[in-house]
């Protein structure tokens, strides 16, 4: 780990910057948003506006990274978010934050693109894994510093905008040291027809779409619902910095599991503890400390079964689809995370700041059921070839991040198929 954490340290400090800007965003927007009066409709636009550029950059910046190379269109798209930084708090506008939020989701996805893609070709197979795993803990680790940030100073003046905007300014500096190695060769993600991964796993492809709107709740609608039910700003950055912490503590306990169990069990079961909280949260409103465990165990079970279902659509794919599915399944998930916000901005206008609570429960609870239900339905599906091995995996990450964790898959698959035989023979 250690190896692989001084052979790339750039990209590691790189997406650790990145991922507070990122972090801060969310919460600043919703605090400010509630500030200057603006409606929950216009605010749940405005996240859905973020998942909407972030999906139109998973197709047009490869071709962007292809044409001039990962360190200028990285530093392009930093600086574009810097920018963006500042017209936040200079312009305060529903409209405005819109399409400004439209085009931060787009640099966003398209930065991931560069740093993943950048990661994956200057690692070998053998320590794979390890930077995976790494780069997913400076990703939640720059998300936690980012909620510790944006408590330190008032949402109404320029200052954290402006540290925010500092942070990403520096984030490509070290990525710019790195001018004098032999840039990448950037692969397409390849498709695969949304038809054949229905077939394959229902399960999956309906997982992806629910917690996509979890996921949404999370990362733009839990500021809005921390204003509106009364809290300080000092709990709700605990709050969405709790929703973190326990997803990066649950990554490998659960990933434990996933190996070594029938995945749609610890779907079902994931998906029915996180539900039952958020539940609990909605029917006793008002504890504080509830609101907080509800947040740590809906974020910890949300964001570890992202992986699970991952590696559960690959259990039914033949190796070389395993990489060709990562832009279908992304691509589901980016529909629920645009329709979601819009469901919570309804919810918490006709319902209140409990209809957060109520979304994500009958999300997570159906997810659950519906696990429970192909569990019935088909007790003893068998899966292709071996067991696909579950990789850890943080909600949010680029196409590039999922397809490369399907390719280490796919390998360790054919790797086994390959001394299967040998030993047959």
């Amino acid at each position: 780990m250690f190896r692989v954490l001084i052979g790339s340290w750039a990209i590691f400090v790189g997406i650790f910057m990145l991922m507070i800007g990122n972090g801060m965003q969310g919460t600043l927007l919703g605090l400010r948003g509630e500030l200057e009066g603006f409606s929950t409709f216009s605010m749940a636009m405005v996240t859905s506006a973020y998942f909407v550029g972030f999906m139109l950059a998973s197709t047009i910046a490869p071709k962007m990274i292809r044409q001039v190379g990962h360190v200028r269109v990285f530093a392009a798209l930093a600086s574009m978010i810097s920018a963006i930084f500042v017209l936040y708090s200079l312009w305060p506008s529903p409209i405005a934050w819109m399409i400004e939020r439209a085009m931060i989701g787009f640099c966003f996805c398209g930065a991931y693109i560069v740093v993943e893609s950048w990661l994956n070709s200057t690692v070998s197979n053998e320590n794979r894994a390890q930077a995976l795993s790494l780069y997913m803990w400076m990703q939640m680790a720059g998300i936690i510093m980012s909620q510790v940030l944006a408590a330190s100073g008032d949402v109404a003046g320029f200052q954290l905008f402006g540290i925010a905007s500092i942070i990403i300014s520096l984030c490509f500096a070290p990525m710019l040291l790195t001018t004098s190695r032999v840039t990448p060769t950037f692969d397409q993600t390849k498709s695969l027809p949304l038809r054949r991964l229905v077939q394959a796993s229902p399960l999956a492809c309906a997982g992806m779409f629910l917690l996509g709107s979890v996921f949404a709740a999370q990362f733009g609608m839990a500021a809005i619902y921390g204003v509106r039910v009364g809290m300080p700003v000092e709990q709700i950055t605990l709050m969405i910095g709790l929703t973190y912490l326990a997803a990066l503590i649950l990554q490998f306990p659960v990933g434990w599991l996933a190996d070594r169990m029938d995945r749609r069990i610890l779907i079902g079961t994931l998906a029915a503890i996180g539900g039952a909280a958020a539940l609990l949260a909605f029917l006793i409103p008002g504890q504080i400390w509830l609101i907080l465990v509800a947040a740590a165990v809906v974020g910890g079970t949300s964001n570890t079964v992202y992986p699970v279902i991952i590696a559960h659509a690959n259990d039914y794919l033949e190796a070389d689809e395993m990489p060709a599915a990562s832009g279908g399944l992304l691509f589901i998930n980016g529909m629920g995370s645009i329709s979601g916000p819009l469901i919570l901005g309804w919810m918490l206008d006709n319902v209140g700041p409990q209809g957060f609570w109520l979304v994500i429960a009958v999300v997570m609870l159906a997810l659950g059921l519906y696990a429970a239900w192909r569990l019935r339905r088909v007790p003893n599906k068998e899966i292709v070839g071996e067991p696909a091995a579950h990789q850890h995996l943080l909600a949010g990450s680029s196409a590039v991040a999922v397809q490369v964790v399907a390719e280490a898959v796919a390998e360790a698959a054919s790797g086994d198929a390959a001394e299967n035989g040998l030993t047959s023979n």
